[in-house]
């Protein structure tokens, strides 16, 4: 067996690190000549002398080195790899860089949680779901979190195994131990591990009054530096909080912080040293706990609040619980347990016995057993030949967020999360993709909700048009245009709008008016300058041409506008640039789909070479890596620079969507049906970060992957795109052959 361990490493101060040094030295590691290494991940602005089994390092908030790490482990023929997961310790929003890795890993995964949440947030949800998807084994330290999994997150029960925390084989003698550090005349109660405000200690320092009154010679030892969250966030704030208390309380000689980040041959020192051990956490929502379990498996007297693991891990006599924040209990415990050694004697006995069957030899070799099982049994991958989609991992089409951020007038450009942002008002642009996503649905779904939107739509389109033909596009919440003439992509979009709508419309009365507004911007398609706004022009006049194929005017119109295009590509155009423009930015799908719509209408196989030629240049730098990544808005892609991974738009998606659509209804290559598929799937996960796009409590849409995880608001242009994409794909399962004009 080669085993890869990602996770943090000694000599970085974690207890993660410490869990994965243990676990790499009980499964082989240890000896030098298991071929098992280490993938090491380092904090922000931190670096390590890390032992020579370390072979990469991943920065935790850099996005490449999770992929490069991924290569890394490829590269070297690796059996299993065995992911430590805990929010924290990677990078993005909730950790959501390690789904990059995990996808890019083309090994077997099994991933041990040190974090089960019982009720997640949203974006914790997502990442938890994914790994439990994409690991074959998932190791827990508690039954709570067997039973976590299974109900919050839907993970059968043959992929979860119970794997005790592992013990270090370290003991010293109590009366040893004591006189080395002092304390051979004092009664000591301990408590160890990093400090922050879940860890309960102002619980003890409140029961200590009504000890030390009957028992002067205790000292209370906190051993532990502040998390380093907590100092990041909060500075020192718990801990003078704590030292003001112990002050207050008059407890100076009965409490000693130990402010130091102690090595596992001093704690387990101080434990042997220890009357009673404490870990008087506020909130039962912990999973697990390192620190218990090195007390219980050195046999310490334990005392804690009933959280998750001390629950489990105490049961059957092997500790003592109090409620939580209930110091007038603990003092109680602690007094009898004090005046009764023959108790604490026998929490100890019992603890010992129990931690004999979790040292880590035991706990390293259930680990190794269950990677040979799954290196055995993994399943292998399946290549498949056809384009087909599995249509049972999409959702139902559901317009829920749509009727949230629609009114009588239009549709609100904007929403924080699931909620309209009325501040930010209406605009054309979205209204226009309002209009033609419902006109593709009513072609579903013939239904009376739809025809009631669609006159929503339209009669925004109707009330934004100037007298001239032009459009304005910002409305207030208060019913107030904010401009005079709207910009040239804006326009664009109200032509495609309306020229979907002269082909599609459900019934005269909206026909006339499409026909009315389309024929007064007739005029200005000449004067157009932006290539999106001639290209977004262009699919409108495809569209309306489907209902009037004998108009010479508009196919005039048609090759016109589509040979600015080719004139712009062939200025650009090197041997090694084939595009439009000296760089991809926005919209991007739109161009060669604009050209393939003029390619279509005027039989030009110029218009058809160069709209073939763009799609496969766009392709090279967009599905390279077997999904979707699309040019990021924040510096794009300028031919003589870098493609800007982040921030990708829902609408990009959408671009390639319809161009492949665009491209198999035109050559009927079932490789652009494939390629649909794959640039759809990038709203529901299959993307850089691995997550979905598509909220599936709100069936909106967010607004976009960041460099840390996803934009959370749901604007209508996010969730227009994901619906108008949704519908195109739909097409597919009935019309194998077809087009969505068809």
């Amino acid at each position: 067996m080669k085993i890869a361990f990602i996770g943090t490493y000694a000599p970085r101060q974690c207890g993660i690190g410490s869990f994965t040094q243990h676990l790499f030295q009980s499964t082989g590691g240890g000896s030098g000549t298991s071929g098992n290494f280490v993938v090491a991940i380092n904090d922000p602005g931190s670096t390590y002398m890390y032992p020579p089994e370390v072979k990469f390092i991943i920065d935790q908030d850099d996005h490449g080195t999770y992929l490069k790490a991924a290569e890394f482990i490829n590269q070297n023929q690796v059996d299993v790899c065995i992911v430590q997961h805990e929010f924290g310790i990677f990078g993005g929003q909730n950790g959501i860089f390690i789904l990059t890795l995990l996808h890019s890993l083309e090994v077997p995964v099994m991933a041990t949680f040190h974090t089960v949440l019982n009720k997640p947030s949203y974006n914790q949800l997502a990442v938890m779901k994914e790994i439990t998807r994409v690991a074959g084994k998932l190791i827990v330290m508690a039954h709570k979190a067997v039973e976590i999994l299974r109900q919050t997150y839907g993970v059968p029960a043959e992929k979860i195994e119970l794997v005790p925390h592992g013990v270090p084989p370290i003991r010293y003698d109590r009366t040893a131990a004591r006189i080395e550090l002092g304390l051979e005349a004092k009664r000591v109660l301990l408590t160890f591990g990093f400090i922050g405000r879940n860890k309960g200690i102002e619980t003890v320092i409140c029961a200590l009054p009504q000890v030390v009154a009957q028992y002067p010679d205790v000292v209370y030892i906190v051993l532990g530096k502040t998390h380093p969250n907590v100092v990041k966030h909060a500075g020192e704030e718990y801990r003078l909080f704590l030292h003001r208390l112990v002050k207050k309380l008059g407890l100076e000689d009965h409490v000693v912080f130990l402010n130091q980040y102690a090595s596992e041959d001093d704690l387990f020192k101080y434990l042997a040293a220890s009357d009673i051990y404490l870990t008087p956490y506020l909130n039962e929502a912990q999973i697990t706990s390192g620190t218990l379990s090195y007390a219980v498996g050195v046999g310490s007297a334990v005392v804690s609040t009933p959280y998750w693991h001390a629950a489990e891990l105490l049961a059957e006599g092997r500790g003592e619980l109090f409620n939580f924040a209930d110091d007038t209990q603990l003092a109680g415990l602690l007094l009898d347990l004090l005046g009764h050694p023959d108790k604490s004697e026998t929490l100890r006995r019992k603890a010992g016995e129990y931690g004999k069957s979790i040292t880590w030899p035991k706990t390293g070799a259930r680990y190794h057993e269950l990677s040979q099982d799954l290196a055995a049994n993994a399943p292998k991958a399946i290549l498949k030949k056809d384009p087909a989609l599995d249509r049972s991992i999409l959702p139902p089409l559901r317009f829920d967020h749509i009727e949230r951020l629609t009114d009588h007038v239009g549709i609100f450009q904007h929403a924080n999360f699931g909620i309209p942002n009325y501040n930010e008002g209406y605009c054309l642009d979205d209204n226009a993709r309002a209009l033609l996503m419902m006109l593709m649905a009513y072609r579903r779904t013939n239904s009376d909700a739809a025809l009631k939107h669609i006159a929503v739509y339209l009669g925004y389109l109707n009330y934004a048009q100037n007298a001239d033909g032009t459009f304005r596009n910002f409305m207030g919440f208060n019913r107030s245009f904010l401009d005079e003439v709207s910009s040239e992509d804006a326009f664009g979009r109200a032509i495609w709008a309306l020229g979907y709508a002269t082909a599609y419309s459900p019934m005269d009365a909206y026909y006339q008016v499409v026909q009315r507004l389309f024929a007064n911007a007739v005029p200005h398609f000449e004067h157009l300058k932006s290539i999106r706004s001639i290209a977004n022009t262009l699919i409108g006049l495809y569209y309306y041409l489907k209902d009037n194929p004998s108009n010479e005017e508009i196919a005039e119109c048609v090759r016109r506008l589509a040979q600015r295009l080719y004139d712009a590509y062939q200025q650009h155009r090197t041997d090694t640039w084939h595009w439009y423009e000296s760089l991809l930015a926005y919209d991007n799908g739109l161009l060669p789909m604009a050209m393939l719509c003029a390619a279509e209408v005027t039989n030009d196989a110029s218009f058809r070479d160069v709209a073939f030629e763009s799609l496969e240049f766009l392709e090279s730098h967009t599905l390279s890596k077997g999904h979707l990544s699309l040019i990021g808005n924040e510096n794009w892609y300028r031919q003589t620079g870098v493609p800007s991974p982040f921030a990708q738009q829902p609408v990009d998606a959408m671009a390639m969507v319809l161009l492949y659509f665009q491209a198999y209804n035109y050559a009927g290559d079932p490789r652009y049906l494939s390629r649909l598929y794959t640039s759809f799937m990038w709203f529901l996960g299959e993307n850089d970060l691995r997550v979905s796009v598509y909220d599936f409590d709100t069936h909106g849409c967010c607004d976009g992957l960041q460099h840390d995880g996803v934009n959370r608001n749901q604007g209508a242009e996010s969730t227009l795109a994901y619906l108008i994409s949704y519908l195109a794909l739909q097409h597919t399962f009935e019309k194998p052959y077809g087009s969505i004009v068809s």
